[in-house]
Order: C-alpha cells, then sequence, then structure tokens
C-alpha cells in the first residue's frame, strides 16, 4: 500500500498521515483502548508489515488505522480505526480510510457497532454501505458490516 499521497484531497489531511512504525507500538496501544474488541497481535503484525497507518500531531500519533489484505479476494479489510477524542471532527478518520481506499485493489470492508452514530455518519459520507448485519459479533451486541465498492 503505498498511502503516502502529498495531499489527494488538498485539506492537508495527507500532511498528518504516515506509515506506522514499532516505535509508535505504545501509543497505539493506549489508542486500542477505545476500541470494542482490540486485536493487540494484529497491530504488531500491522506494524511489522508497515501496512498500518497513523495520524499525528505535533510529533504525536493521535489516531491509526490498521488494514488487512483480504486473503481470497482483492480488496482490504479495515480492521481497527481510532482517534483520539481531543482530536476527533478534524478530517483524521476520513484522511485515514482515504489513504486504504485510494490504495485498494478492490472493495473496503469494516465492521462498526450499529449505535456508533458518529462513526456511521462518518462511513456512509465516505460511500460506504450496511451490507451485513453480525448477530453478537461484539460482547454487547451485534455489528454491521460495512462496504465501499472500487471506485465509490
Amino acid at each position: 500500500m503505498a498511502g503516502d499521497d502529498p495531499d489527494p484531497a488538498g485539506d492537508g489531511s495527507a500532511a498528518r498521515i504516515r506509515r506506522g512504525r514499532t516505535a509508535d507500538a505504545d501509543r497505539i496501544r493506549e489508542l486500542q483502548s477505545h476500541l470494542r474488541q482490540p486485536s493487540p497481535d494484529l497491530l504488531e503484525y500491522g506494524l511489522a508489515a508497515g501496512d498500518a497507518r497513523v495520524s499525528v500531531a505535533d510529533g504525536r500519533v493521535v489516531g491509526y488505522l490498521l488494514p488487512v489484505d483480504a486473503p481470497n479476494r482483492p480488496g482490504v479489510h479495515v480492521a481497527e480505526l481510532v482517534v483520539a477524542p481531543a482530536f476527533r471532527r478534524e478530517g483524521r478518520a476520513r484522511g485515514l480510510l482515504r489513504t486504504v481506499t485510494a490504495d485498494a485493489d478492490g472493495a473496503v470492508t469494516l465492521q462498526a457497532h450499529p449505535d456508533n452514530d458518529a462513526a456511521l455518519a462518518l462511513y456512509a459520507s465516505c460511500g460506504f454501505e450496511v451490507v451485513e448485519r453480525r448477530p453478537d459479533a461484539y460482547a454487547d451486541g451485534d455489528a454491521l458490516v460495512l462496504r465501499r465498492a472500487p471506485d465509490a
């Protein structure tokens, strides 16, 4: 995944995004605490493989996206996406999503809790559509699977 486009949207968001590094692991682990079901092992792999993307403010990681290639079809799955609460509503999640959708060689999928209205609104505005409901996917309920078709 290239993902280091200078500024595809022209809004400065890409200037704040870079590949995650193993040195970022401690900060990203802190951010994982905001997830319903974090995957520390998957994060370690994503950092080692160079797949993770981070959003940076004043030299500090304030958000990240962990993409996972689909093993048997073109495309990618966003396994984790988090922005620290103090840095939300600044276009950081949108910028991170933009990097993965621009680089994907197929559809991009992700999963969200049905009660996460802010995330669902963001995903809809980025061209994602609900394609499936997974009962009891989370400890506290169902999950919605969303998909963004290539070139959407």
